[in-house]
């Protein structure tokens, strides 16, 4: 067998469609034992650009955290998961709200983060 190379890789993702891309994240998280979060975000974040048309109905969504609640903790823990950063960088971002911890992610994306961040006691907004 022989390797792709990791343009060839890219060539191939660019390629699907979100639905197959997801499928494609959840068989590789299954077979690694692996969350890819943050990689899902970045990949769907990068893909290609909407139409001209498709401009004027919002697609892309930032998700703030506005404070951190009483289990500073466990929000610290999600943001962590949600993103790529390291304990100290997702503390600092934690510590320094209003912050934004996802940005221009799709509406599926920044509902599951909102709701992440809910759960963990934290005030989030999407815009």
């Amino acid at each position: 067998m022989m390797a792709l190379t990791q343009d060839e890789l890219l060539a191939e993702f660019e390629g699907m469609t979100l639905i197959q891309l997801s499928e494609f994240v959840k068989a590789f998280e299954e077979k690694f034992d692996v969350t890819a979060a943050a990689a899902t975000v970045a990949v769907a974040a990068g893909g290609p650009a909407a139409p001209a048309e498709a401009a004027e109905e919002k697609d892309e969504f930032d998700v703030i955290l506005t404070g951190a609640g009483e289990k500073k903790i466990q929000v610290i823990k999600v943001v962590r998961e949600l993103t790529s950063l390291g304990l100290k960088e997702a503390k600092d971002l934690v510590d320094g709200t209003p912050k934004p911890v996802l940005e221009k992610v799709n509406k599926e994306a920044a509902d599951k983060a909102a709701e992440s961040l809910k759960a963990a006691g934290a005030s989030v907004e999407v815009k």
